[in-house]
């Protein structure tokens, strides 16, 4: 059973995953990084281009979900550079200060609860985000292709492209095919037919639309509605 709520740092989302008898359900890419925990490890899972699913027995997880182009910033390092990657943070932060926050984490009585006091004692000390990132998700999430992106940002195509890829992991055009895929699939949870849900989440018609949902989250919109 997986559940959610909006953080108290600003538009990041704090949620805990319990095992499911059924099995792992896959993690579909959404343009953000996450820090998570789960039986004593605390990792950071980088942007996905492509849906995963977690390895193993199910456990349970707790994680806080960085809003989009955000979390490079907190944890120090270029979100490229951890793409479809989920890595130790002791990777990342320094050992003892690591061991020091898994057993904070171990002896709370709500993982994802501590989980977000850590992340919002992280962006205290590195100051507020970039707000490029910000505009860059709102001017593609408004159907503007990455040429006209960049013109409404006053940047050029090849700055745009280095700052997505610090930011997110990946290009424009990629992160453009995602936030359209979520489009189509908030769209289609409503019960918007599918050709309809094609034409408004910006695909040239309902093929492009399957073909899209199947490259990056690796089955059938209907399998990905049944699952809820």
């Amino acid at each position: 059973m997986y559940q959610e709520r909006p953080s108290r740092l600003p538009g990041a989302v704090v949620w805990r995953s319990i095992p499911d008898p059924s099995g792992a359900r896959p993690v579909l890419p959404d343009g953000c990084m996450d820090l998570l925990w789960s039986e004593g490890r605390l990792l950071v899972a980088g942007a996905d281009t492509r849906a995963h699913v977690p390895p193993g027995p199910p456990a349970l997880w707790a994680g806080v979900r960085f809003f989009p182009g955000t979390a490079p910033a907190y944890l120090g390092v270029p979100a490229h550079e951890l793409r479809d990657q989920r890595v130790d943070l002791a990777d990342l932060w320094p050992a003892a200060t690591v061991r020091r926050l898994r057993d904070r984490l171990g002896a709370a009585d709500d993982p994802a609860a501590a989980l977000e006091a850590v992340a919002l004692e992280r962006a205290a000390g590195t100051g507020p985000p970039d707000p490029l990132p910000a505009r860059i998700v709102t001017a593609l999430e408004s159907g503007l292709s990455v040429a006209a992106t960049a013109d409404a940002l006053g940047i050029g195509a090849r700055r745009l492209h280095r700052r997505c890829l610090t930011a997110f992991g990946y290009g424009p055009k990629t992160l453009a095919r995602i936030l359209r895929l979520r489009r189509a699939l908030g769209l289609a949870r409503r019960g918007v037919p599918f050709a309809e849900t094609a034409a408004r989440a910006g695909f040239a018609d309902q093929a492009h639309m399957s073909r899209e949902v199947r490259a990056l989250a690796g089955m059938p919109l209907s399998d990905l509605l049944a699952r809820g």
